[in-house]
């Protein structure tokens, strides 16, 4: 780390020397091993093709042409005075407003949001450790449908020193949480002497890039009612969802049913997946319960987005012209990349549970293990990344209970890049059916 210094044993603090960061996930080994060895179509055709990371390229084109039409015409972000002056940690109120009609829009108009109770923070990350420090206290659970991100181990916990309880979903109903899980989850918190918070989920794409059907959300919130407890609802992909009529919103459903017990109830949104805009660290908390609003956004100030940022995304999410023809674009553009990875991997004798939203679709490698073990996932995984040269994430990175399922995105690249994973993966496959005498 940039000059040497002679080592000795220092104390420091729990979070320190902590590892429930998760960085000793193959989820992140995955991301190394892209790291040291980048596939570029000149300079590198034979590295690793990142296929771990769920970012929305598809569209940023139009985001680039927006903006260099608004130079062209000579609006710019204007201001310097006020924005690089100290601002409070409410946020600009265009850029709140603006934000509010925006996650109307995305959600086709059948939930509103007040920008009263809009809170900003620097991604979704932010908002869910900022959300969990709200909730719960040090020891006590959330309680998490598998599979589940592998990021929430770190996001969710290794700060607050808050517990993640696993509700078991499998895909005898392609990973849909049912009441028994929910229940099970539950009991097995309590077994342990700890008190569950609350219920995360992340809809409308979970790792199975799916929207959660309505009937599961009246269950949770039915649920988290009679257990006294919060339900909190990551929608950070529902302008990713292939059609709008396919994704509920929990904010629908509260709405529907006149706000009843809605203080239990917190949704996270950001605009690094819809937008393709992580660098730019927009996420927000938006809560029916007074006391929280009210302590996120003191808590907001150490994840504060820059004034010059709200500023001009304010200018960009309030272009009404702008936003309805990127969110079908977006939506059209996602669903034909879907469909061509979709048919790739099938064309290789690879199977995909069914999805309707987000950027990754969830693969089903299970016949190709040698034994339905965890270490022989591993195993498969290991295979693909340092041989077949794809970065995808395995099932068991993300907590799920049946080995040989494994999560690919395909949203992050050109569709020239897509094509080369698609006949890497087809290449392996056939290596995979030779005799082993065979096999190169």
């Amino acid at each position: 780390m940039g000059i040497e210094t002679h080592q000795c044993d220092v104390e420091l603090s729990n979070i320190a020397i902590s590892d429930a960061h998760g960085e000793d996930s193959p989820y992140f080994a995955g991301w190394k091993a892209y790291d040291e060895n980048p596939y570029d179509e000149l300079t590198n055709p034979s590295g690793v093709i990142q296929m771990g990371l769920a970012e929305n390229q598809v569209s940023f084109d139009m985001l680039e042409k927006y903006l260099e039409s608004q130079r062209e015409k000579g609006i710019t972000v204007s201001g310097f005075r006020e924005n690089a002056l100290f601002q409070d940690y409410h946020g600009l109120q265009s850029f709140r407003t603006a934000m509010a009609s925006f996650m109307e829009e995305i959600r086709g108009g059948r939930a509103k949001f007040d920008p009263r109770r809009i809170v900003l923070t620097a991604g979704a990350t932010a908002a869910n450790e900022l959300l969990t420090f709200i909730l719960a206290n040090p020891g006590d659970a959330l309680l998490v449908p598998t599979p589940y991100y592998p990021g929430f181990d770190r996001d969710l916990r290794w700060r607050t020193g808050v517990k993640i309880v696993p509700i078991h979903c499998d895909s005898s109903n392609n990973f849909q949480i049912t009441p028994q899980a929910l229940e099970a989850a539950y009991e097995e918190a309590r077994s342990m002497n700890t008190k569950v918070r609350a219920v995360l989920i992340t809809n409308p794409s979970n790792p199975l890039g799916a929207a959660i059907q309505r009937e599961v959300l009246e269950h949770l919130l039915d649920f988290v009612s009679r257990k006294n407890i919060h339900l909190v609802s990551d929608e950070i992909y529902s302008g990713s969802v292939f059609s709008s009529s396919e994704f509920v919103s929990v904010a629908e459903i509260l709405e529907s049913r006149g706000y009843k017990n809605a203080e239990r109830v917190h949704v996270v949104y950001s605009l690094s997946k819809d937008l393709g805009l992580p660098g730019f660290r927009v996420g927000t908390i938006y809560s029916y319960n007074d006391k929280v609003v009210t302590t996120a956004r003191r808590m907001s100030s150490f994840t504060l987005i820059s004034s010059q940022t709200q500023q001009m995304l304010a200018s960009i999410l309030s272009d009404k012209k702008f936003t309805k023809n990127y969110i079908k674009t977006n939506r059209d553009r996602l669903r034909k990349r879907y469909e061509m990875i979709i048919e790739g991997l099938r064309s290789s004798g690879i199977e995909c549970l069914k999805g309707n939203a987000g950027l990754f679709c969830w693969m089903d490698l299970s016949p190709m293990l040698q034994k339905p073990t965890k270490q022989a996932e591993l195993e498969l995984w290991n295979s693909i990344v340092h041989e077949v040269k794809l970065n995808i994430s395995p099932g068991s990175s993300c907590h799920c209970s049946e080995p040989g399922w494994f999560r690919v995105c395909f949203a992050n690249m050109s569709e020239q890049t897509l094509e080369v994973a698609l006949k890497r993966i087809r290449s392996f496959m056939d290596q995979r059916e030779k005799p082993s005498s065979q096999r190169i």
